[in-house]
């Protein structure tokens, strides 16, 4: 059976610093026409990649030392702009693929996309996200833990609350998130209410 429960994420981190960054930065507009989102984490933050490579610098996304990172860690208003499903997507196809994002604030629609994909965006405070921040660049090998279960960030011997809506930290409890894992946990009660219906044609 499919387990989509999300109580406890543990993984490497990779930091994004600023705010307000958008999600055609995310993933360019120009990708929004691919016809299926499986090559999406090629291209996440692809023009911010391109134009630091261009001054000589590093974006994270292309430091190795980051390469194995599953936690992302932002500033405020994470994923404002435009409301494309290929952001969080984009981000969940990123090698490993990113588990779950810590930062001050999120947009409103890329929040409940990330739902939709059981990636947990969880608010901690600003002085809270520069310590982690700051201990991430330190070691790109530190563990970040992240509970919804208690509510908490954990990394070294530091820790600090996190919060997110209590229905949306239900259903990553509960795993009913997961429209699709609902749908076949329930595979039975279905098919026995499709042979009551008279025009049932007995599909499997």
């Amino acid at each position: 059976m499919l387990d989509a429960k999300r109580s406890r994420i543990s993984g490497k981190a990779i930091s994004v610093r600023g705010n307000d960054i958008d999600t055609d930065r995310i993933i360019p507009a120009r990708y929004l026409k691919c016809v299926t989102f499986d090559k999406l984490g090629d291209h996440v933050f692809e023009d911010d990649r391109i134009l630091m490579r261009e001054k000589g610098q590093v974006h994270p996304f292309d430091d190795p030392r980051f390469a194995e990172a599953e936690i992302l860690l932002v500033n405020k208003n994470f994923g404002c702009g435009s409301s494309r499903e290929h952001a969080p997507q984009a981000l969940r196809r990123w090698n490993r693929g990113i588990k779950a994002i810590v930062g001050e604030s999120f947009a409103e629609i890329f929040f409940s996309n990330c739902v939709s994909l059981g990636i947990p965006c969880c608010v901690v405070e600003e002085a809270d996200i520069a310590r982690l921040m700051e201990a991430n660049a330190a070691n790109p090998d530190l563990i970040v833990t992240v509970s919804i279960a208690d509510c908490t960030v954990t990394w070294d011997d530091q820790s600090c609350w996190l919060t997110i809506p209590a229905e949306v930290r239900q259903q990553f409890l509960d795993g009913t998130w997961d429209m699709t894992f609902e749908l076949l946990s329930a595979r039975e009660a279905i098919m026995a209410t499709a042979a009551r219906l008279p025009y049932f044609n007995q599909w499997k």
